[in-house]
């Protein structure tokens, strides 16, 4: 056999592939500790007779790379070999994989599978030495009949494995390379008489409450019977039944139903839902009501395990998008591990499946030699397409196939696309590389931009050449199978996609990318490890971190953010006295949640209650009178918070879950006081004085606040990069990173100009530019004793004709504080997480409290992080005390153990140390974050572009931490 013969990508199958089922029938896990050895190339020394006494063991399911054999290796795109289809290198990792198994003297009369879940890239299988067969496709099932060679009693199974294959040139996915055997491995009893396959094709007609079954089974029995729990019906096989009165399935209520299906011989049981996906006018439907996707792309990624994802792993991810308001997965880009899609089926979550196929790697020879429209591939391709829907056709969370992604277009995808159509009527085609949708059911589309999305939701969005193709394009829904890119802090304007979203019936939403940062855990001890960590001569470096949750699973501020903005009840107050309630969801009563209130004066809850018997239906909105508890006249800073919380608890949530919310500023908003100047500044020996405990220094130099001894104090226009301010957006010439670099920003130095005293205020003024440009900012310090502390009014001035945006502008000051991680903060203003321009549904004003180091995001490429804006005042312990900050208008704010500069040079999270300095920023803006990475850039609305800034703040020793 050769790794590149077309002729051998799989054993003839017994039956062809087949869905999984849950059967009485017996079998054996074979997942455990195997013996195994590896070689460098594919001349193994071993032959499959040797049983491996003595190997050392590895665990399966499980990467090699991740137990000590090779190194991961991570490419976005480009193949990690020459292209040079289907010829793969001599220099090709393989791994000898033996294990033995008991077969029970009472193993039923039949035949015997062998059935592997999931094998990178290609392998060949023996029992007892005798050769069973050889298969390819890593994310896919392969079965074994290996009944005339396995014997009651022990069995001796080899297994090689190869890195490398003509397999490998359709997986070139966004991920990491690992090999070998990283799904479960099972011996299944497959009884005489009893059920091959099975496929339940569902649907449901809205308008009379009916589901809809059609039932076809495989055996050779001439007796089956089917039941289905909960309803009493005849069933036959081959023809369609209709059920009166069924509860639908949704991701809202996702209602399943157990099927049970037997022949003398054999029992297998499948949950069913009863739902209709299909396009009417260009809109996405559901059971009657339109579909919308609030989804993520999901790899299986682990951070021990690669792709071995454990069942517990997967629970979790499951669980996390439930409670983020995330309703939709994109298997991205091939089948998942099976129990994925049942949890999907249970909890309630729509589904994109992905098939096994990618070649994005030829569009760095310009597609030349693309597997998609070569014939000899085509074999290759059907069969992937095949296994996939065979094997997850029952599951009722499927509500789209699609032919796999980033693969270019030809004739072999358009052939899987026919055969998708007539094997499963119940399902719509997806494949976003059709661009003319030749052969989809959906126009789908990767990071478009806002101007493009908004155009295609009118229909205005620019004319195909052939007007047939043109007019079918327009008759089908949208989505963006990609947006959002979420690498490191970010994405940035999700609230304004969603504005678009909900502007036409035509935009059926979009997946986010993605759902998890594929960090691997360094086997040295350290943090998360990604692309150029592990020697490789070929990555894409931090790339593969670009998810909305941690490796370890950690939500980010950007899943926050979907959450709050994928929310399933809306709170607007447009009209005066009125909270408008609207229940965004095509199918829950609005009595799956408890609507509660609070008021707050200065972030200190003082009334509460719940609002009063507002019954929204799916898609209404409800005016709903503001409490008149809540109406009290108040000097104070006064807030109306709602929020909608779960009523009773479900699967994923406890009862009390909070999944919206929204606020409402009840006062007028009229300034604070100013701070009353009362004493002037004084000289002494070596500088200037303020009210004994603020120094500075002769050039102006601040030396000690309040008591507080200063380190560092200065304007600050640089920020440490995030991903996003990296990376040339789709919409711009130029990164961030360029234009404040190619400006000095990132080196700024200060020039004392003068330092005096005025009247009660003692004036610094500098100049700030950095080496080589005559532009910079010119700055006006005036320090004032006021009240019992401190008074600073600062402005800043931009010098020069340069109009780029900025990364923040703002004042810095660094306190001498030995442990300032654990330090304890108070604050004011927006939270409780971080925020930015385009990055602030959801965050509420309120009272706050945390510690330095929790107010830090440890993204894994570490990045401007922790910036809580909106702030009023702040208490940040330290060494001394407690130091009270107070904006006379609200200002960004931040607080680090470690420098921005510190932060900037970091690559790695382990890198960045506290070096002993308490780091506070009070910025008059920042820059949004945008989603450069792949996508926008940041919208207008949300660049920091300003001529100056001026800020007011009044600094003094808290007493008590508090207001």
């Amino acid at each position: 056999m050769h790794l590149h013969d077309f002729e051998e990508i799989a054993p003839p199958p017994l039956y062809g592939p087949r869905a999984h089922l849950h059967t009485d029938a017996p079998s054996l896990s074979l997942d455990g500790r195997w013996r195994f050895c590896w070689s460098p190339t594919t001349e193994t020394p071993v032959p499959p007779t040797e049983e491996g006494d003595g190997w050392p063991l590895i665990e399966v399911p499980g990467h090699w790379q991740l137990q000590g054999y090779g190194s991961p290796a991570y490419t976005n795109i480009t193949y990690p070999f020459p292209v040079e289809p289907p010829v793969v290198p001599v220099e090709n990792p393989t791994g000898e994989y033996r294990t033995s198994f008991e077969l029970p003297a009472q193993w039923p009369d039949g035949r015997t599978l062998l059935r592997f879940d999931g094998v990178d890239s290609w392998f060949r299988v023996w029992v007892n030495g005798t050769e069973v067969g050889a298969s390819s496709g890593s994310r896919l099932t392969s079965e074994f009949d290996i009944s005339d060679v396995a014997r009651p009693g022990r069995n001796t199974l080899a297994v090689r494995v190869h890195q490398w294959s003509f397999a490998t040139y359709i997986e070139d996915q966004d991920q990491w390379w690992l090999s070998g055997i990283f799904r479960s491995v099972a011996v299944l009893a497959r009884p005489r008489g009893g059920i091959d396959d099975l496929f339940a094709q569902t649907g449901y007609d809205h308008r009379s409450g009916e589901g809809i079954l059609r039932l076809a089974v495989v055996t050779e029995s001439g007796r089956v019977t089917a039941r289905l729990g909960g309803v009493e019906a005849q069933l036959p096989l081959g023809s369609e039944v209709r059920l009166p009165g069924v509860d639908p399935w949704s991701a809202d209520l996702p209602r399943l139903y157990e099927l049970t299906v037997a022949t003398e011989a054999e029992t297998v049981r499948v949950r069913v839902g009863f739902r209709s996906v299909y396009v009417e006018d260009a809109v996405l439907m559901l059971n009657g009501a339109p579909l919308v996707f609030h989804g993520v792309n999901r790899h299986d990624a682990d951070a021990r395990r690669g792709r071995a994802v454990t069942r517990e792993g997967m629970r979790t991810d499951v669980e996390l998008m439930k409670q983020h308001n995330i309703n939709a997965v994109r298997t991205s880009h091939y089948p998942p591990d099976p129990y994925l899609l049942e949890l999907c089926d249970e909890y309630g979550l729509y589904v994109i499946e992905e098939c096994d196929i990618e070649t994005h790697g030829f569009s760095q020879v310009n597609w030349r030699d693309n597997p998609s429209d070569d014939k000899r591939w085509a074999a290759v391709y059907l069969d992937r397409m095949k296994r996939m829907v065979e094997r997850d056709k029952n599951h009722s969370c499927i509500v789209m196939w699609s032919l796999g992604n980033e693969a270019g277009w030809g004739a072999n995808m358009a052939a899987n696309a026919a055969w998708v159509h007539e094997r499963d009527t119940t399902r719509l085609v997806h494949y976003e590389q059709d661009a003319e949708c030749e052969s989809v059911d959906v126009y789908s589309r990767m990071y478009a931009s806002y101007e493009e999305l908004e155009a295609i939701g009118a229909g205005a969005e620019p004319r195909l050449a052939d007007p047939t193709r043109d007019a079918h394009r327009r008759s089908l829904p949208m989505i963006q199978c990609e947006y959002a890119h979420a690498m490191g802090n970010g994405p940035g304007g999700l609230a304004d996609y969603e504005r678009i979203f909900d502007s036409s019936p035509r935009l059926a939403g979009g997946f986010v990318w993605e759902w998890v940062d594929h960090g691997l855990v360094d086997p040295n001890g350290g943090g998360y490890r990604y692309g150029g960590d592990f020697g490789e001569c070929l990555h894409d470096g931090s790339f593969v971190i670009d998810g909305l949750v941690l490796p370890d699973r950690t939500p980010s501020p950007g899943l926050l953010e979907f959450a709050a903005v994928a929310a399933p009840v809306r709170f607007t107050f447009e009209v005066p006295g009125e909270i408008c309630v609207e229940n965004r969801t095509a199918f829950t009563p609005s009595t799956t949640w408890r609507l509660r209130w609070a008021t707050e004066r200065d972030g200190v809850e003082v009334a509460t209650g719940e609002l009063s018997g507002p019954c929204v239906g799916p898609g209404e909105v409800v005016a709903v009178p503001i409490p008149d508890a809540a109406r009290a006249a108040t000097d104070a800073e006064t807030w109306l918070q709602v929020w909608a919380e779960l009523a009773e608890p479900t699967p994923w949530a406890a009862a009390g879950h909070v999944v919206a919310r929204g606020q409402l500023r009840l006062d007028s908003g009229r300034p604070r006081p100013e701070a009353a100047v009362v004493g002037g500044p004084v000289l002494w020996e070596s500088g200037v004085r303020l009210a004994d405990t603020t120094r500075f220094g002769r050039d102006g130099a601040l030396e000690a606040l309040c008591g507080f001894p200063v380190e560092h104090a200065g304007i600050t226009a640089w920020r440490a990069l995030t991903e996003n301010d990296r990376y040339v957006a789709a919409d711009e010439e130029t990164s961030m990173e360029q234009l404040w670099r190619g400006a000095g920003l990132d080196r700024l130095i200060q020039r004392t100009v003068s330092a005096e005293i005025v009247g009660d205020e003692f004036v610094v003024r500098t100049r700030v530019a950095p080496a080589g440009f005559d532009h910079g900012f010119a700055t006006t310090a005036r320090w004032a004793h006021a009240s019992d502390g401190v008074r600073l009014r600062l402005a800043i001035e931009r010098l020069g004709e340069w109009r780029q945006p900025l990364p923040r502008l703002g004042y810095a000051i660094a306190l001498c504080d030995g442990t300032a991680r654990e330090r304890c903060v108070r604050w004011f203003g927006a939270g409780p997480g971080e925020s930015y321009p385009d990055s602030m549904t959801a965050v509420r004003i309120s009272r706050w409290e945390s510690t330095v180091r929790e107010m830090q995001t440890n993204y894994v490429v570490p990045q401007e992080n922790g910036t809580r804006s909106q702030l009023r005042w702040a208490s940040v312990e330290t060494a001394g005390g407690c130091l009270r900050i107070e904006a006379a208008s609200p200002i960004d704010f931040a607080v680090r153990p470690w420098s921005t500069g510190a932060l900037d040079r970091a690559m790695h999270t382990d890198e960045l140390a506290p070096d002993g300095l308490l780091w506070m920023h009070l910025d008059a803006g920042q820059n949004g974050l945008g989603t450069a990475t792949c996508g926008p850039g940041v919208r207008a609305a949300h660049r920091l572009v300003t001529g100056g800034a001026q800020l007011e703040v009044t600094f003094r020793r808290d007493t008590d931490g508090a207001e």
